[in-house]
């Protein structure tokens, strides 16, 4: 294979200064690199200073030298990659806290300075501000380099992040960008062989003196031992130098500090329920993308300490026992840390003993009791990239789909994927050539069937989501080409072997329209599945069509903010007329109209839902042309004749997943081009197949109206979401529609066929009623009838099932039909028994359609207002024939101007009473009389109140208590006659004596005079006398009453209530003197107390203290 992109040359954030740097002085001049420059380049990069010397005797100084130089990091790009968790986001490095942004302005502003290099060690003060009223910091920064990698830094700061902190930075672009400034030696021990003993004891001397509390007490150990005849460090042949490069046996890697990005990750896990903890935590796996790309070993060294800490996570162990789920959060992270392990398996250039290594580990981590599982019961072995389809392929498959019950966790992918390899020789075949055919092989026979009819290679044998599980770990690992290629194969076996399915549907498709329902052709989807493999093909496709090659990432955590993406056609190799942005499309559409089955468990049916917003979003950032808007109208007449393969055919699966997200996309991209495929389309799509075959068309579920959740499915976590979005669909195609009454029709019977939720369908019906009256043009009486016709379609499935939203429903529903006009008003008000209660009826509809905004909405003439009237006045009518204890109040506020309608309203509250309408209403339309100026109706209701009433002798407190009150105030009012016949009522139904004592001290003072409302009141009367008809049977009662009440309480009394007791024959005594010999019979009643319970003789006491 072609060596990745990532090592090819390309731009840098350096800049002019690196270019010239890294090209010499020759160069510089504009001369061809000198040849030992060339020869010491390669050499730097592949051999350690170690294998050098062993190869050749003696190494001339000048090719030292030059070896050395070229040793250090040549590219600015690897140091952004150590020192930031995105690579080179332009906007998101202007943040003052990111290293390698701070080590840059430090570089520019000359803050580096002292800078030797010896051999393979580069060291130099970096000078920093202080903060204000500080002194400036000096830093000393050192750096160990070897074979263009960075394998050590120090510096004198306290950073603590995961990679290299700005002093580091800035040191190591200062020898980038100006290499021949710094003053190069060669490695120490070069310098101290040309010594002789003479001079070596200065050095040593000279050494000591300068550092001598850092060096001595080192100097004076080494000194004992090497003084010592048979110590170890005189067995050993030679010394050690820090500055002569690492020896054969080292590993050659970058710098990586292992402890910190242990402890940053468990700090990031216990904050797992903050966003940004797993954003950073992404930005984490991006980086180990980014080395992956750059053939970095370090990539699968950070995923396998990322994994470490992941598997230490406490909480794991916490939810095992509480046998809860993970948060979406921790297994999305999961999920990703899966795919990875799979992309660094699938290497296609690691040595075979570290895939070894990597399996063993996951093997071990497998087995592990916290180890997630694998959500979705997606199977390991799925039906493999076939050229043809056998009839009864969909059948087998659903039964080979619950048969795999293994335990899968998240590393069994990366396990699986440990099986594949890349020998195989047609797929070598794809991968290293665009050029292909059984033609160009010299064969045929059985290599005829690894290419379609046109000669386009195809990859067979392995199931789907293995296969982009192989393009995505080429992109990863940095061969772009290759993962093309091999996605163009994918996508051609793809193309035949729907070509394949479409001819065996055919064959089959008058018993499968017979039958109404199919089997699922296909029970594992792509879209939702764990390696996401359309996503794949998708992001891989579009990356090649990117006009910004580097600045952006297509994962989208990163590190580089979003911004507007450009497209381009690229044309495919090998393939006349076709580009890789075409095949992105095509690929995407093909994923996401699938038919499926939904995946168990919920956080498998959220992934569905996700990877479907994720592709969709990726397409929506593509601008349609000519070319794009050709594929869109082919992939949707394929969709829309898949059949059972497809999510948009004319037989479903009862448990499929709905089309309703892709259905949107598709529709609003062709409308503007063909407008009858975009509907046909759209409302094929509308179907919600689990809830047809449970709730006929039209009929509502049993879930709460005001609420759009509900267990109805218990398997289905995700209706609710599902049938918003089939919302979402019918309110985009209601709203394209308008001014088209052909296919808003057909929209209002697919929406009336298919939308089961009365909340939802409130909620398109107040879309359209919004829709069809703009502010600023006439309204659409088309479009306003349909929001209409909803809404009265609501109105009778939430009939017997009340919800707080039902009055806001109501009041909607009278406003959109006034919108309509009188006609429609009155046709609601007309056919009001189907569709609301008589409260509503009475006390919201016809009360709103007779308001005067109602009216002068409507702008009608005197005769029209009089009907609209007339109508309201026979609903409300007939509400409180239905119901006149809710409706007889409004009924007769409503008929108030009307003589007849209001004397049959208030005959129907007569006939109520006697029917056994409560005293409570019957005391509410009594004062509403009162109040009109009509006081003789409004006194036969309160005696027919009084008849239905009885207030107990200890009920002072009664709720009737005021009612009854004001009853005797109007009787009172009235005249003698009234009270006199009232008095019977009252001694029959009231027996509480301070309520009759109440009632008889009233009725001794004046009358209130009394007049219709609005007039006049007449004088008023003189006082009654107590002891004289009609109030002394009152008063008899009264006084009888009191007595009862007295026994009463003192049977059962406590010392606590003595003084309430007294108070309470004090209103005694009071009533009691009303009459002509009161004085002598409250004091026979008392002396009656006395006697009988004359051994409470502490109440006794009290009663003589106060009444004698």
């Amino acid at each position: 294979m072609e060596p990745p992109a990532a090592k090819r040359s390309r731009g840098c954030p350096g800049g002019p200064e690196e270019r010239e740097a890294g090209a010499g002085a020759a160069r510089g001049r504009g001369r061809p690199e000198a040849l030992l420059d060339l020869s010491a380049k390669r050499v730097a990069e592949s051999w350690a200073f170690e294998q050098v010397e062993e190869r050749f005797s003696r190494v001339p100084e000048p090719v030292q030298k030059r070896i050395v130089f070229w040793s250090f990091p040549r590219s600015e790009r690897e140091i952004c990659m150590y020192s930031s968790l995105g690579y080179q986001p332009p906007e998101g490095e202007q943040d003052a806290r990111v290293p390698f942004t701070r080590g840059l302005h430090l570089l520019q502003s000359g803050a580096v300075d002292r800078v030797l290099q010896v051999g393979f060690h580069l060291s130099g003060n970096i000078r920093e501000e202080g903060s204000p009223g500080e002194p400036e910091r000096l830093y000393q920064v050192s750096i160990s380099f070897d074979r263009c990698k960075i394998t050590s830094v120090s510096c004198g700061c306290d950073h603590r992040g995961l990679f290299y902190c700005a002093h580091v930075v800035a040191l190591s672009l200062y020898r980038i960008r100006h290499a021949r400034r710094v003053e190069l030696r060669l490695p120490i021990s070069e310098t101290l062989s040309r010594m002789n003993r003479d001079q070596l004891q200065k050095f040593v001397q000279y050494l000591i003196s300068a550092h001598p509390t850092e060096v001595l007490p080192t100097a004076q150990r080494l000194a004992d031992e090497i003084l010592l005849l048979g110590s170890e460090i005189n067995l050993v042949h030679g010394a050690p130098d820090p500055t002569a490069g690492a020896g054969i046996e080292d590993a050659n890697c970058w710098h990586l500090d292992e402890g910190q990005i242990q402890e940053q990750v468990k700090q990031l896990l216990a904050n797992g329920a903050y966003y940004g903890a797993s954003q950073q935590l992404r930005s984490m796996f991006g980086k180990v993308r980014e080395m992956l790309r750059m053939r970095d070993s370090n990539g699968a060294r950070m995923l396998i300490l990322m994994t470490e800490q992941f598997l230490q996570d406490p909480r794991l162990g916490l939810w095992r026992q509480q046998g809860a789920g993970m948060t979406d959060r921790c297994r999305q992270l999961w999920d990703e840390l899966g795919a990875l392990w799979v992309c660094i398996i699938l290497s296609p250039h690691c040595k075979p003993e570290e895939r070894a290594g990597w399996l063993q580990l996951l093997a071990t981590w497998d087995k592990l009791d916290v180890c997630p599982l694998e959500e979705g019961q997606y199977t390991f072995h799925g039906p493999n990239l076939q050229p043809t389809v056998s009839p009864s392929q969909g059948s087998e498959e659903e039964e080979e789909g619950p048969a795999a019950s293994a335990r899968h966790t998240v590393f069994g992918r990366a396990l699986q994927a440990g099986q594949l390899h890349w020998g195989n020789a047609h797929l070598q075949s794809i991968l290293s050539s665009d050029c292909h055919g059984p033609h160009l092989l010299g064969s045929i026979g059985p290599d005829k069937t690894n290419f379609d009819p046109q000669g386009r290679p195809l990859w067979l044998g392995e199931p789907l989501p293995i296969a982009c599980a192989r393009v995505d770990t080429l992109r990863a690992h940095g061969y772009p080409r290759q993962a093309l290629r091999l996605a163009s194969a994918i996508i051609n076996t793809l193309r035949l072997q729907r070509r394949h399915q479409l001819e065996s549907y055919k064959q089959r498709k008058k018993d499968l329209l017979e039958k109404g329902v199919s089997s699922v052709a296909q029970v594992e989807g792509w879209v939702g599945h764990p390696l996401d493999p359309i996503g794949c093909l998708c992001r891989a496709l579009l990356e090649a069509c990117r006009l910004e090659e580097e600045s952006l990432s297509l994962y989208p955590d990163s590190g580089s903010e979003k911004r507007k993406v450009s497209y381009q056609h690229v044309p495919v190799p090998g393939s006349p007329g076709e580009s890789y942005l075409a095949l992105a499309l095509e690929v995407a559409l093909l994923g996401l109209g699938q038919q499926r089955a939904l995946p168990d468990g919920l956080y498998a049916q959220d992934k569905v839902v996700r990877h479907e917003e994720q592709l969709l979003a990726m397409l929506e950032e593509v601008e349609l042309d000519d070319r794009l808007v050709q594929v869109l109208r082919r992939q949707a007449g394929l969709l829309l004749e898949g059949g059972p393969f497809s999510g948009f055919g004319e037989v479903l699966f009862r448990e499929s997943v709905p089309m309703h997200t892709c259905a949107r996309y598709l529709f609003s991209a062709l409308l503007p081009h063909d407008p009858d495929l975009a509907y046909r389309l759209a409302l094929r799509a509308m179907r919600l197949p689990v809830l047809e075959t449970r709730f006929p068309a039209g009929e509502t579920h049993p879930s709460p109206p005001g609420s759009i959740m509900g267990t109805r499915v218990p398997r289905w976590f995700i209706l609710g979401h599902l049938e918003t979005r089939q919302c979402e669909l019918a309110s985009t195609m209601l709203t394209a529609a308008k001014g088209d009454p052909k296919w808003l029709h057909a929209v209002l019977g697919s929406i009336q066929q298919n939308i089961h939720s009365p909340a939802l369908l409130f909620k398109l019906a107040q879309d359209a009623c919004k829709t069809a009256t703009p502010a600023s043009a006439p309204p659409d009486t088309t479009l306003l009838g349909i929001a209409l016709e909803l809404g009265l379609q609501v109105m009778r499935m939430t009939l017997n099932t009340m919800t707080w939203r039902r009055r806001e429903m109501v009041r909607w529903m009278v406003s959109c039909a006034t919108e309509m006009g009188a006609p429609a008003l009155m046709k609601v008000m007309k056919s009001w028994s189907s569709l609301f209660t008589p409260v509503e009826a009475a006390t919201l509809v016809a009360v709103t359609a007779t308001t005067h905004a109602t009216l002068l909405r409507l702008q009608l003439d005197a005769a029209r207002r009089e009907e609209l009237c007339a109508c309201a006045r026979a609903l409300a009518l007939q509400c409180a024939l239905r119901d006149p204890q809710n409706c007889a109040l409004p009924a007769l506020t409503l008929c108030e101007g009307h003589q007849a309608a209001f004397e049959a309203t208030y005959q129907i509250v007569l006939d109520a009473a006697a029917g056994g309408l409560g005293h409570a209403h019957l005391f509410t339309l009594a004062r509403y009389m009162e109040h009109r100026g009509l006081p003789l109706r409004a006194y036969k209701l309160a005696t027919l109140a009084l008849a239905q009433l009885s207030i107990a002798f200890n009920q002072d407190s009664h709720p009737a208590v005021n009612d009854v009150l004001w009853a005797c105030s109007l009787s009172h009012a009235l005249g003698r006659r009234e009270l006199s016949a009232i008095v019977p009522l009252i001694i029959r139904s009231v027996h509480c004596a301070p309520t009759l004592s109440d009632i008889l001290h009233r009725w001794t003072l004046p009358a209130p005079g009394l007049g219709p409302l609005g007039g006049p009141r007449r004088a008023a009367k003189p006082p009654l006398g107590a002891d004289r008809a009609p109030l002394c049977q009152l008063l008899d009662a009264a006084v009888a009453a009191y007595i009862a009440t007295s026994h009463s309480r003192l049977t059962h009394i406590s010392p606590r209530h003595y003084a309430d007791f007294i108070e309470f024959l004090d209103k005694a005594r009071r009533t009691f003197l009303l009459a002509s010999d009161g004085h002598v019979q409250f004091a026979q009643f008392l002396d009656s107390l006395k006697h009988t319970y004359k051994g409470k003789k502490k109440l006794m006491l009290l009663v003589r203290e106060r009444f004698g």
